[in-house]
């Protein structure tokens, strides 16, 4: 059987990201927690994810970087949560198909959400994933996004094998799968449906995963 490696958002979780709100709300949080008050522009900046203006605020405003970022990712996390359990932000419905790869063949999360999002979607949802991947919450880690191949081939290290298949909904899933020697598949969603991606594969639900892994 073919391994398959999945993205998050976008794939499992609905709509491609996190809604910036949670964001903002984050970083808000980590500023309050280190007592400090930025301008309006700082502010705006500090919700965002430029680390080269962070940086110079933090100094402006004598905090630590590392500091401000490991808060405002654990609040985003915090923040993704109490959307997820509430029902604010919703799945597809066709997420069974990947309960259903489970009992076939090795499966794996890798996403550029954070690893403590990765980890709680796993266990809310019930996936029983062999292996989960999310960023680190460091500057470091952001950097390491996809398509930066890096979090896909850790995940292919940790569980032994170098091939198989990597689903995602964006072109930067598709080049990270292929720079890590993956097979690719490329899931339509509403968010992409007119894109062009040279994918291996182009899916138009989770469960043509079934057959694909099948024939394989």
């Amino acid at each position: 059987m073919t391994a398959v490696l999945f993205d998050m958002d976008g794939v499992i979780l609905e709509g491609p990201r996190t809604h910036p709100q949670v964001y903002a709300n984050a970083a808000d949080a980590a500023l309050a927690e280190l007592e400090v008050d930025p301008t309006a522009t700082q502010r705006r900046d500090f919700r965002d994810h430029d680390h080269e203006r962070i940086q110079r605020h933090c100094q402006d405003l004598g905090i630590d970087l590392a500091e401000f970022w490991d808060r405002k990712e654990a609040h985003a996390s915090s923040g993704t949560h109490d959307r997820l359990r509430s029902g604010e932000r919703g799945t597809y419905d066709d997420i069974d198909a990947i309960h259903d790869l489970g009992e076939r063949t090795t499966i794996g999360l890798v996403t550029n959400n954070r690893h403590e999002t990765a980890e709680f979607v796993a266990d809310y949802y019930e996936f029983d994933f062999d292996v989960v991947r999310g960023r680190d919450p460091t500057v470091e880690g952001y950097e390491r996004r996809k398509p930066d191949p890096s979090y896909i081939e850790e995940a292919l290290e940790a569980v032994g094998i170098t091939s198989g298949i990597y689903v995602g909904d964006s072109e930067k899933d598709v080049t990270a799968g292929r720079t890590a020697g993956l097979e690719t598949a490329f899931l339509r969603r509403s968010h992409n449906r007119d894109r062009s991606v040279d994918a291996t594969h182009e899916l138009e639900s989770l469960t043509d995963l079934l057959s694909l892994v099948d024939s394989s």
